[in-house]
């Protein structure tokens, strides 16, 4: 077989260039002959296994983190994590990476290693269990948020589910895997160092360099330096803060502006809007609140249960007799509560959100609220989240939020933190991932800046598989790597089509035309009816109802006077004739459904 030219790709700056041969050992005299042919066949009949590295999830976008390793016959995931939809993704829930590769490969692959707790690294492992039910290794917290979701999704009995600590190296396949100790904003975070003959591969997960962390366990960057020292082959770091310069503040920062908060509220009820999973958060929250003397309430099924949780396996130091239930709030005056709830993204349906609209049962909004909002909008979410804050100033409340005060802190590191994680590990080959497009060619610039060489800095996208060896990294023909929907119980049934007709209906509603006729006398037995929803009020639009209907009524008699008795053809007539009148009257293109029953 002719063997093909391979070009490894330059994506920072989109040039393609040759990979170089490596040149022959020159023979020694005296070397025979035969001894070298025997070598070579040898070598052709058993080449050295490349490592492959398969993005499934988390470049060029937020969410859904799933990337595949490949080396001969064994195959390991990192993270299977899910994505929150987009606006205009009506109707659906979550989304999910595709799973189909790793459905056709599920004898390979010998475990799923996660990197920590959020919902965008393990919100995606109850749907791939159901088809692949494969090991999974995770921090104790990590892996009891697991098991909570698949307790939830009747999985949990079959699991298999391992726990891990940092610097524990775990053999599986081919691959070695040893955990890193890593901050983030949840507890339980690691980085992958990930080793098999081809080199040692590290993978950060979501991280940032936090000096004083909330329990006093910093990032292992000792390991990291060491690790370094064994020639890494490839980096694969965390983007999502690659355009911030500087340093991310450590999490005590939060902790001292809650302080300083709590102690100016002057006698008023505390509300605050975290993350479920930012445990450090709520621990700090917990700590004041016990130092003042005020009790603690969770408004929220979610923070409810990852407080369990992180409660049960010791992450969490909870003072007897601080937390009382929703239900308890009536027994206190204002001045000796705080409540910690979900909904700090402005989601239409958490805690925040239905205080806001008066729509909570057990929590009023009054004007002796203080409400703190401890988050930065995620992407998209800036106007829902504005909303909610504008709703609760409407009930009289104070609102608190990040511009304002330091009530939060980011867990991804900045441009400073990524630097030194690319000069403790001194990667040939680095990757940027988890981020959107701008963050990732950001990051890609850092390790330029690092010494890293420019041919070895790869901007890849969801799909891409990567090949490596020692000396060079090429990309290989793609995977499927879509996105898969969820909405209700419907898995993958939503597709483009669908999201395109939801979107129809939300701009211009819809019509319905329903009529009956009698294909073997080719006549009309009913009169068109119409229905319209989202697209006119009928009381105030009867003259343009009238005249929908006689459009049909012709159209139809039109249709059975030419003798055409296909229902097909009368419902995509009846479709045209009404969309360009409806357009004519009123510039809207409602979607037309048309009905026809065939009476015999």
């Amino acid at each position: 077989m002719q063997n093909k030219k391979v070009s490894v790709i330059n994506a920072v700056t989109g040039v393609n260039k040759s990979a170089k041969e490596k040149p022959k050992a020159p023979q020694k005299r005296g070397q025979p002959t035969k001894v070298k042919a025997v070598k070579n066949e040898k070598a052709k009949a058993n080449p050295r296994p490349k490592l492959r590295v398969m993005f499934l999830g988390g470049l060029n976008e937020v969410g859904k983190n799933m990337t595949l390793f490949e080396y001969g016959d064994d195959m390991i995931i990192v993270d299977c994590g899910l994505a929150f939809p987009d606006q205009d993704m009506f109707g659906v829930d979550i989304v999910l990476p595709d799973f189909s590769f790793v459905e056709k490969n599920v004898q390979r692959i010998r475990g799923i290693f996660v990197t920590h707790g959020h919902e965008d690294h393990i919100g995606g492992i109850p749907y791939l269990l159901k088809s692949a039910n494969l090991p999974i290794y995770g921090t104790s917290l990590t892996i009891g948020l697991i098991t909570g979701k698949l307790k939830e999704s009747g999985l949990l009995r079959h699991a298999n589910l391992n726990i891990i600590k940092p610097e524990e190296k775990i053999t599986v396949g081919a691959f070695s895997v040893e955990g890193i100790h890593v901050n983030h904003s949840i507890p339980g975070a690691m980085a992958f160092a990930i080793r098999c003959k081809a080199g040692t591969v590290v993978m950060t997960g979501d991280f940032k360099i936090d000096s004083t962390p909330i329990d006093g366990d910093t990032i292992d960057l000792a390991k990291l330096a060491k690790i370094g020292g064994e020639k890494v082959l490839c980096l694969l770091s965390d983007s999502t803060n690659a355009e911030r310069p500087g340093y991310t503040q450590s999490e005590r920062k939060v902790g001292e502006s809650f302080d300083t908060l709590f102690r100016r509220a002057n006698g008023k009820r505390i509300i605050i809007a975290t993350f479920a999973s930012n445990i450090h958060r709520v621990q700090q929250i917990i700590d004041i609140s016990e130092q003042l003397n005020k009790k603690v309430a969770l408004s929220g099924r979610s923070l409810e249960n990852v407080v369990s949780i992180a409660q049960e396996l010791g992450y969490l130091r909870i003072p007897k007799d601080l937390m009382i239930t929703i239900d308890q709030v009536k027994r206190y005056s204002d001045d000796e509560l705080v409540i910690i709830t979900t909904g700090s993204q402005g989601e239409p349906l958490s805690a925040l959100s239905r205080m806001a609209s008066s729509d909570h049962r057990k929590i009023e909004i009054t004007g002796n609220d203080c409400v703190i909002i401890s988050a930065t909008p995620i992407p998209g979410n800036e106007k829902t989240v504005n909303k909610v804050i504008n709703e609760h100033m409407k009930l009289g409340a104070e609102v608190v939020y990040e511009r304002m005060y330091d009530v939060h802190v980011s867990g991804h590191a900045c441009q400073e933190e990524l630097k030194i994680l690319l000069g403790l590990l001194k990667p040939k080959f680095f990757i940027p991932v988890h981020g959107e497009h701008k963050h990732l060619r950001k990051h890609a610039q850092l390790a330029l800046a690092m010494g890293v060489k420019e041919e070895n800095v790869l901007i890849a996208d969801n799909g891409n598989v990567i090949e490596f060896n020692r000396n060079t990294a090429v990309f290989c023909p793609s995977i499927p790597a879509g996105r898969v929907l969820v909405d209700g119980y419907g898995v993958g049934d939503v597709g483009s089509v669908v999201l395109r007709e939801r979107k129809l209906l939300s701009q211009d509603g819809l019509i319905i035309v329903a009529a009956a006729v009698n294909l073997l006398t080719a006549s009309m037995v009913s009169e068109p009816e119409i229905l319209t929803r989202g697209f006119v009020y009928v009381k105030e639009s009867e003259q343009l109802i009238n005249e929908a209907v006689e459009v049909a009524k012709n159209t139809i008699k039109f249709c059975l006077g030419g003798v055409v008795l296909d229902i097909g053809i009368i419902k995509s007539r009846l479709r045209e004739d009404l969309s360009k009148l409806m357009n004519d009257r009123t510039r809207r293109n409602p979607m037309v459904l048309p009905i026809i029953i065939n009476v015999e």
